[in-house]
Order: structure tokens, then sequence, then C-alpha cells
């Protein structure tokens, strides 16, 4: 008689061969057992079974005087609490063959009914819990994050020049500086090359024709020009030339006055 109380949970049977009774919002025997064990008031592991199982039979004799059709899982659980009931208050028979006693009998419908509570209660908190749509509302689509870097120099213009000059002399070490050297027509040279001339420039020549052919062009020409003007002055100093100019900035010519004193 002790496997009708495995056999409780309709979960197994298709709705077509079920029949389920609702009374007061009780779907099956366990939830009617469970409402009656709580109206004891007492933890559900010390409740009695015989006032669990007296409860339930009056449900069933009450729903049946009601005419309501009653389905067959509650009336074989009304039957297994009958003979409960007769197992709890007889006395037990020695030499059972290995049946469950009434109390591992009642023990275990006091923990299927905790594990329903259990399941009930988690039901309840996780229904309870918001809904999204109902108590809480998803966001759009989230808007992106401007990032604004600013720029803040806080170095003087004594760290800035610092720093250049470290950097320079970090790549500059081991190394030796020589400058860029022009050529230069030594005003030595443009003298003697003017003494040799004397005599054979018989008029006014200007001051670039007298330079030497090689320092005429490029950077050249205006070391041979600045030497050749020294040069002049000295030999007009020395009363040997003659120098004029007709205007600012205008050619500079030269005579020999060696060709004056011929003529």
């Amino acid at each position: 008689m002790s496997e009708p109380l495995e056999d409780f949970d309709a979960s197994g049977i298709s709705p077509d061969e079920a029949l389920v009774v609702t009374v007061d919002g009780f779907e099956g025997p366990l939830d009617l057992l469970l409402n009656l064990a709580r109206n004891q008031k007492v933890d559900i592991a010390k409740i009695s079974i015989l006032k669990l199982a007296d409860q339930y039979l009056e449900f069933i004799e009450s729903a049946t005087r009601m005419n309501l059709e009653v389905a067959a899982d509650y009336l074989v659980m009304a039957a297994w609490l009958a003979y409960l009931k007769s197992r709890l208050i007889l006395p037990q028979p020695e030499g059972a063959d290995g049946e469950p006693t009434a109390d591992e009998m009642a023990s275990r419908l006091r923990w299927r009914l905790q594990r329903l509570e259990a399941m009930r209660e988690a039901a309840g908190r996780l229904m309870a819990r918001d809904r999204l749509g109902r108590e809480i509302f998803a966001r759009g689509a989230p808007e992106p994050v401007n990032v604004v870097k600013l720029r803040t120099y806080t170095d003087s213009l004594y760290d800035l020049l610092t720093a250049y000059a470290t950097e320079r002399v970090r790549k500059l070490r081991g190394k030796s500086y020589t400058p860029l050297s022009s050529p230069v027509l030594l005003i030595e040279e443009a003298r003697e090359r003017l003494g040799r001339m004397l005599g054979r420039i018989p008029d006014w020549r200007s001051l670039t024709m007298l330079l030497p052919f090689e320092w005429s062009g490029g950077a050249r020409r205006r070391s041979a020009l600045a030497s050749t003007l020294l040069a002049c002055l000295e030999l007009a100093r020395d009363g040997r030339v003659e120098i004029r100019q007709l205007a600012p900035f205008d050619e500079i010519y030269v005579k020999d006055r060696a060709s004056e004193a011929v003529t």
C-alpha cells in the first residue's frame, strides 16, 4: 500500500487521460494536503499525520456529497491516507514482510510536502520579480561617448630651449664641427696681378673686366671683386691708377696713369 504515494504526481499523464479536479484552487492531492498541513500552523516536519488524514477524508466526503466528479488521484490518496492512519493507530505487527513502517511512511509524506512547499515558494519569488516590459523597460540604442582631448602645455620657453639644446648636444656628441669654407682671392694676389697689367690698360676699364677668368662666376666672383677693388684702392693711393664712379652703386672704372705719361 506504499506505492500510491509515489504515483500522486499526474504530470506524466496526458491531458486527455487525466481527470483533474480544481476545488478552491487545488489541482492535485499534494496541493490539497499542503494547504491542509498549513492550516495546522506548525512546521510541516512536525505536522500531525493523523489530523492531516482526517482533514483530507472530510474534504473528500464533502466533495462527494456535493456531487463533484473527483479525480482518481484524490481517491487513491484518500485510500492511502486511511491505510496510513490505521497503521499509525494500530500496533505494529512483528516480522513485517519488508514493508516500511508507519513512521517511515509519514516521514516520506512530510518530505514530499516540504519539497512541494519549497518549489511553490521559489516559483512565487520568481514570478514576483520585475518583468521586462512591465516593471522595467529596456533602454534604446546606447549613445556614443564623445571623448574630447585637450592639450595643456605647462613648460616654459626656457624648458623648451633647454630640451632642444640637450637633444642637439646628444646628437652632436663625439662629432666635430667644420664650417664650410669658400675660396678667397687674397688682396696681395690681386695687387700683384694688377701690377703686371699696368701699362696695358690704355683707357678706362670696368672693374669686372679686370677679374681673373677663373674667378668670374659663382661665390668666387664676390671674393675676387672685393679683393680687386681693395687692390685698386691701394694702387690709387700710390698714384699708379685712377678710379672713378659716375653714380652711387654704379660701375667702377679703372685707368692706368702710366699710359697717360707715355702719351
